[in-house]
């Protein structure tokens, strides 16, 4: 089943150069009206999510593209008779930064079941950091912020709902469980 909707909208992902996704999208929308393709064009969608990281001791957050290369659009391009309609095809095909449709000169749309898993993602990934790196139980992490930097520990579980390991850290010649965040923390083996 395709995503065909009342008004003969369609979901098609659109192929780009690399790092012109936002250059696209924000073209798109912001010359829709102006060349009157309001009708065809519903949405622009730009898969992101937030990612955290930490280099030389500072946390920085950067906005990360889910689908590189790839912007999704909601537009009727083809007509009654499943011919395409010239205009909004070409607005879109000769966009800076476009390589084009996926599918071609024969845009094939996205299917209901792959524009919900878009869609899902998108609404996992709103108002949440997620980590870069992600740890795993018994993994060794040298601890790089906080009352315990520079000691070295054993992860002994991860929260990543919340961004939070419990890490065990030889203190004294005693094994103390302490909690930090993911950003607090680099592996063993990268120091």
């Amino acid at each position: 089943m395709t995503t065909q909707t009342s008004t003969g909208a369609q979901w098609f992902a659109l192929h780009t150069l690399s790092g012109q996704e936002n250059k696209v999208k924000n073209y798109i929308e912001k010359f829709k009206k102006a060349e009157e393709l309001d009708d065809f064009i519903t949405e622009v969608l730009l898969p992101t999510e937030v990612v955290s990281e930490v280099k030389g001791g500072k946390k920085s957050t950067k906005v990360r593209k889910l689908y590189p290369g790839y912007v999704f659009i909601n537009m009727k391009l083809f007509d009654e008779n499943a011919q395409v309609i010239i205009k909004p095809f070409y607005f879109v095909k000769d966009a800076g930064g476009v390589i084009g449709f996926v599918g071609g000169d024969k845009p094939a749309p996205l299917r209901q079941a792959e524009i919900d898993e878009i869609k899902a993602r998108i609404e996992a990934a709103s108002g949440k950091e997620i980590p870069k790196v992600t740890f795993e139980v018994g993994e060794e992490v040298k601890i790089t912020d906080g009352a315990f930097a520079n000691l070295t520990g054993r992860v002994d579980e991860v929260d990543p709902a919340r961004g939070k390991l419990k890490i065990s850290v030889s203190i004294f010649g005693r094994f103390t469980p302490v909690e930090l965040e993911y950003w607090q923390v680099q592996r063993a083996s990268e120091s």
